[in-house]
Order: C-alpha cells, then structure tokens, then sequence
C-alpha cells in the first residue's frame, strides 16, 4: 500500500504577503516574526520555519467537505516558502520530533478512524489507518494544539 503526503499550495498565500497589518486583522490573521524553532510549522513546505522567518497564522479551511467534520483551523505560512513536494511513501522530517494526530476519513468527509503517534512511528500509523478500505484520505494534526498539518492520500 503506498501513499503521498500532500503540503498546501503556496499560490494560495503569497498575496497575503503584501497585505498590510490591517487587512489580515480583517481575515483573522496575523503577521508574525519567528522566535523559536521548532515551533512554527509551515503548511506550504512542511519545514519548522527558522528564527527571523517571517510567517503569517491564518485562519484555514482544511477539511472542505458537506459533512459535520468541516473544519477550519490556524496554520503557519513561511512568505519564503514554495509547496513542498514529496515522493511516494516519504515523511517529511517536520514529523519526526512532534506528537501527531490522525483523522481517517471516507469518501464522504466522515472521520472512520483517529489515532495518535510520536512523528517517529508516523509511517507505520498511515499505513495501518489505510487498512480501512472505507478511508480515502487522512488528515494530519499535530496532537498538543490539534491545528491541521497536511492530507495524506492513498496512491
């Protein structure tokens, strides 16, 4: 069984960039310099944005479905950052040191299956989740401040 973990499109963001203070307040977003690392992950290359990194949190819909498990949450987007793309079967390294949170769910947006793993073992959790036929995607949270990380389709 093999999978691809999917980071959201950086054309998506850009402009945000150009924004002034003021009209990211009016999205709910702030602009935000980085301070400490790890701790600022960016959902566009799926790195831990380094200190000095400008980063903007947001507001973001990641779970766009007609089902009660919509959901919306905070994300961190580096202004450097271009969409991180993966091979097959590969982890990013942000997942490594992190407590993470899976959410299987079927072709109808509804959650069949939550777990929880160190970063480390987060292969081996994917593919056991997979073993539901029934799930067609997994979302990927980090576990302590639950905000969504990426999506991991079935390949």
């Amino acid at each position: 069984m093999n999978f691809k973990v999917k980071a959201l499109d950086d054309k998506e963001f850009s402009a945000l960039f150009s924004w002034d203070d003021a009209a990211l307040e009016k999205i709910g977003a702030v602009r935000m310099t980085v301070d400490e690392c790890p701790g600022f992950p960016c959902r566009v290359s799926l790195e831990d944005a380094a200190i000095g990194d400008e980063v903007i949190l947001l507001p973001y819909p990641h779970h766009k479905t007609n089902s009660p498990y919509q959901a919306t949450g905070p994300i961190f987007v580096r202004k450097i950052a271009k969409t991180a793309l993966f091979e097959v079967n590969q982890i990013p390294p942000m997942f490594h040191h992190r407590l993470l949170s899976l959410r299987g769910y079927d072709k109808n947006g509804m959650m069949k299956e939550a777990s929880v793993t160190e970063g480390i073992n987060l292969e081996e959790q994917i593919l056991k989740t997979f073993e539901n036929d029934e799930i067609q995607y997994i979302h990927i949270h980090n576990a302590r401040p639950g905000c969504y990380n990426c999506v991991v389709e079935r390949v």
